[in-house]
């Protein structure tokens, strides 16, 4: 017996539909490049979103087709999100942070055939433009007047005089909502990158599990602010989830120094804020020192990388803002875990707390998680037994773009998992901690040492930055961490007095064998540090006393 619902697709345009009819005077401010403030209404992201599908209808595109873009935050973005994945085609987001022969390879391995991008990347797309036979209309997010001249790309046009033509009266087509809806490939940090092709249904799914109050807490009494970028993972679903609970959308645009963020933060009294560490350490650098507080932020989620339990402590203590550890991977769509205490830990003292929210988490419903052995068998949930992480659900992946390897493994039962290639405990309670990439994972005789760990006591110390846990060949030991760290400018310290400052906080046996103090530690492009990269550069580097 079938049940006597009716049936409707799950679809990326019904949320744009839902917010239009029920918070169509919901706000919704960008930061523009050319470095003003814009602000309209979900009504008018809709109407904007119908013109945008009518455009890609004029230039003759077919289902699924690929439109790329080379955006920062804001509202053109937003219009593409909706526009472009409501009418059927393929939302394909680009990192500009990548280097122009990774944008070329990545743009024609998808096909891409238009291209949308802010004039700050212009030299970016001048630089590829020759190299992307496949796109058929380059487009500047920009207004008519400011559509940069003599730039060498045939047939630029702006992207205001591109809608423009374009009547607001259109019907968003339904279709079966398993069909593509947006891609984005991963950092490609080995070989070359491979492609997440997300659907109507996993975005939707995705968006009402970010929203759920042990996740991210959503409502219409809230203003968002997503630092972290629309380029990677759709913004953590945060484009989706707004117009679901009609939340008012604040976004940074290329200003992401601490200073530009903290006014919009205060302007806008924005209460929940997105971002990984390195983003919050710019804005706590520019707070701290001028005496700054907030208004109105109550709470942040990071993800990314493994947030230092000094930043938790800085957001807590000195500003009364929650953290919310997250974790997630491109292939997740991204999110797989939030966390956030249960009723039972509220009686807990502050440092029982802590322990708690330095993971990343508990899996929110639609994943589901474990850990594994070497031989493939489950690990117990105790909160100390190390293993890889495995993970499944609705809005992660299944396969890559074009079917480029299999990235599942099969259990007893035939069931796929994802290895997400970190290895973790999972305790009893379900709160899942990071302690390692498996590529990361120091092993010292015969022991694992968590570089995590490390990194995190460095980043207690005052006068640390940032902070790289690496191992070290060792001729007894296999391996031996050491600790590359970026001082604080105008701060002091010794190899010997960092050394010191480990004692107590974890076993003699874990304590670096050495500091590497360096200018800076080298990241990628989603802003993850780079290890493979500072390992190159510490080529000639030998333990003490070898």
């Amino acid at each position: 017996m079938l049940g006597l619902m009716q049936s409707q697709p799950l679809l990326i345009s019904s949320l744009l539909e839902f917010a239009e009819r029920h918070h169509s005077d919901g706000e919704i401010v960008s930061r523009r490049v050319e470095g003003d403030i814009h602000r309209y209404t979900y009504r008018e992201l809709a109407v904007r979103s119908r013109q945008v599908a009518r455009a890609l209808d004029a230039l003759g595109l077919q289902f699924s087709d690929r439109v790329a873009t080379l955006a920062w935050n804001g509202y053109r973005h937003l219009e593409l999100y909706f526009g472009v994945s409501g009418s059927g085609r393929v939302l394909h987001t680009v990192n500009p942070r990548l280097h122009p022969d990774q944008i070329a390879w990545i743009m024609n391995h998808a096909e891409d055939q238009v291209l949308c991008f802010d004039t700050t990347f212009l030299p970016l797309v001048q630089a590829v433009h020759a190299r992307c036979p496949t796109v058929k209309r380059w487009i500047a997010l920009c207004d008519a007047d400011k559509l940069p001249a003599d730039t060498g790309i045939p047939g630029l046009i702006s992207y205001e005089a591109w809608i423009a033509e374009q009547s607001s009266d259109y019907a968003w087509p339904e279709f079966d909502e398993n069909s593509a809806s947006s891609m984005c490939y991963t950092s490609g940090t080995t070989g070359n990158p491979k492609a997440a092709l997300y659907s109507h249904r996993s975005s939707v799914l995705h968006a009402y599990a970010a929203a759920l109050p042990d996740v991210m807490c959503l409502s219409a009494r809230d203003a968002v602010l997503p630092v972290v970028p629309m380029f990677h993972v759709n913004a953590w679903g945060l484009p989706y989830s707004a117009p679901l609970t009609g939340c008012k959308l604040v976004f940074p645009g290329p200003a992401l120094d601490g200073k530009s963020v903290y006014e919009l933060i205060e302007s806008e009294g924005v209460t929940f804020a997105a971002g990984v560490p390195t983003v919050w350490q710019m804005l706590l650098g520019h707070m701290k020192p001028a005496g700054l507080k907030f208004t109105h932020l109550n709470r942040t989620v990071i993800g990314g990388s493994a947030c230092p339990p000094a930043m938790i402590n800085a957001f807590q203590d000195d500003y009364g803002v929650e953290v919310l550890h997250a974790w997630g991977m491109t292939e997740m769509s991204p999110l797989g875990t939030l966390c956030t205490l249960k009723n039972k830990h509220l009686s807990l003292s502050k440092d029982e707390q802590m322990k708690i929210r330095m993971k990343q988490g508990r899996a929110i419903f639609g994943v589901d998680m474990k850990i594994i052995d070497g031989d493939g068998e489950e690990l117990p949930w105790d909160g100390k037994t190390y293993g890889d992480l495995l993970v499944k659900g609705p809005w992660i992946v299944a396969n890559y773009y074009k079917g480029e390897g299999d990235p599942l493994v099969a259990d007893r039962d035939g069931r796929g998992w994802f290895p997400t290639g970190d290895v973790a405990t999972i305790d009893a309670d379900g709160f899942m901690q990071i302690t390692d990439r498996s590529k990361d994972v120091i092993k010292s005789g015969g022991e694992w040492i968590s570089s995590i760990d490390i990194e995190n006591i460095a980043m207690g110390h005052p006068a640390i930055a940032m902070a790289a846990c690496i191992g070290m060949r060792h001729p007894k030991w296999d391996e031996r961490p050491v600790i590359a760290v970026v001082k604080k400018p105008g701060t002091e310290v010794s190899r010997e007095e960092l050394l010191a400052f480990y004692e107590g906080k974890t076993a003699k046996w874990q304590i670096p064998d050495d500091v590497i103090f360096v200018e800076s530690i080298p990241l990628g492009a989603t802003g993850k540090m780079l290890k493979t990269r500072l390992r190159e550069q510490l080529a000639g580097y030998q333990l003490p006393g070898l």
